[in-house]
Formats: structure tokens, C-alpha cells, sequence
């Protein structure tokens, strides 16, 4: 069973408030990515917890943190480009714990802009996982040509993320496996096993 601990690791702005799940033989170890901070989000959004209790139970290591300037992480909102040197930092903290395992990035909605655009500036990153990408909100251009895969997962009913907006930004890339869940609003609320079911790697 994984063990989680509360755990706080620097970041560029101070130190950042964090929930580390980890396991014996981790099979990789991933970074989870929280909504959109002055909407509200935190790492204990729903969404990014169930993420990360699909994670875990595949035998990942989890590290899921708070952006700064969210409950005990410190710092002030940057509009996303902090956030994004956040996410590198916790990437950076992660792999530094298991450099010998593989580095995954996951995000759900403005989650997915920060911690893509942190993972552009980490090579060791070899997998990416975006929920809900808030594409219209952000431009999500710079990794348009990065090579490493990627899954979108999305529904057809999300009334803050249009369906068709995503649908027409994944067309534009071959590595990308999309995936549309039915009926699906923006936090899933009646479609969690499918979308637990979409983030099933092992």
C-alpha cells in the first residue's frame, strides 16, 4: 500500500506545501498539477486527488503540491508563469528522490498549462497526462512539437473548457492519445471510473 506523508520542498518564490505518496518499487513517479489557484484550486481538488489515488494504486510515487501563494505555500499568484517555475521545482524535487525511475507529469485544467510548460524545461520528463487543458484560456502552442506522448482526457459536456476547442488542438499532434468521456462536465462529477479508467497505464 502507498504511504503518504505531508511533506513542504523549496520552490523560486518559497517553500511549497506538498502530499507525497510514495511505494516500495515505484514503477514511475509522477507530478500532479492543481486547477487554477484564484478559482479556487488546490491539491486537494477532487479531481487531482483522484488522479493521484489512480496513480498510487498503480504503483507510481505521487507528488501533488499546492501553487504558490495557496493555503501554506508561499509567495503570490503570477498568472501561471511562477506557477509553471513551480512545477519545475517540484519536478526537480521528485526526481531527485527516484532519479533511477521514470518522470511523469500530470495536470488538470490550468494545471495542464503550468506543469506542460514546466515540463519543457524538464528533458527527464518522459510522460505527460492533461485533464480537462484549459486551451482557451492559455496558449498551449509551445508543445505543439515536443515528441514525448501525451493523453488528453476530456468531456463532451465541460462548460468551462469547450469540447471543441481541445478536440481541434489535439488534432494537430500525432503523439497524442485524446480521450472523450461522454456526458462529462469539467470536474466529472457522475464520470469518475471512466476517467480513473482513461488514466490506467499498468
Amino acid at each position: 500500500m502507498p504511504i503518504q506523508s505531508r511533506c513542504n520542498f523549496p520552490g523560486p518564490a518559497g517553500q511549497l506545501q506538498a502530499i507525497y505518496s510514495t511505494v516500495p518499487h515505484p514503477k514511475a513517479a509522477i507530478v500532479i498539477c492543481h486547477p487554477h489557484p484564484q478559482h479556487g484550486g488546490t491539491m486537494h481538488n477532487k479531481v487531482v486527488f483522484w488522479m493521484a489515488k489512480t496513480f498510487a494504486h498503480q504503483e507510481c510515487c505521487v507528488l501533488r503540491f499546492n501553487f504558490r501563494g495557496v493555503e501554506e505555500s508561499e509567495g503570490e499568484w503570477d498568472d501561471g508563469r511562477g506557477e509553471a517555475d513551480d512545477a519545475v521545482a517540484a519536478l526537480q524535487w521528485l526526481h531527485a528522490k527516484h532519479p533511477d525511475t521514470p518522470l511523469w507529469l500530470g495536470g488538470f485544467s490550468f494545471g495542464c498549462y503550468a506543469g506542460l510548460k514546466a515540463a519543457i524545461k524538464m528533458p527527464q520528463v518522459s510522460r505527460l497526462f492533461a485533464v480537462a487543458p484549459a486551451v482557451n484560456l492559455y496558449d498551449f502552442g509551445f508543445i505543439d512539437n515536443d515528441p514525448r506522448p501525451l493523453t488528453v482526457i476530456h468531456g463532451d459536456k465541460d462548460e468551462i473548457v469547450p469540447y471543441n476547442a481541445v478536440s481541434q488542438w489535439a488534432q494537430k499532434r500525432t503523439n497524442l492519445n485524446f480521450v472523450t468521456i461522454q456526458g462529462a462536465g469539467h470536474f466529472f462529477p457522475k464520470q469518475k471510473q471512466a476517467l480513473l479508467d482513461a488514466l490506467q497505464v499498468f
